[in-house]
């Protein structure tokens, strides 16, 4: 998955956007990784039964829109 997300971002480089820098590329990076974290917690989320997994799922979403609010 992370080489899928590389060759997207190297892909937008090439496409007439302005070159990244290496900084720039690697919070583009990491913010899409915390996208398809939360993607998956949220799906986690809508499947959980277990009060105690849902409690653990409802953090982690919490903890990943704070690190996404941060890199804005």
């Amino acid at each position: 998955m992370e080489s899928q997300i590389e060759s997207h971002l190297n892909g937008r480089q090439h496409g007439g956007e302005r070159k990244l820098t290496p900084e720039q590329f690697e919070h583009r990076r990491e913010k899409a990784n915390l996208l398809l974290s939360r993607t998956r917690v949220l799906h986690d989320l809508e499947e959980c039964r277990n009060p105690r997994y849902r409690k653990i799922l409802q953090e982690s979403l919490a903890f990943l829109d704070v690190k996404l609010a941060e890199l804005k």
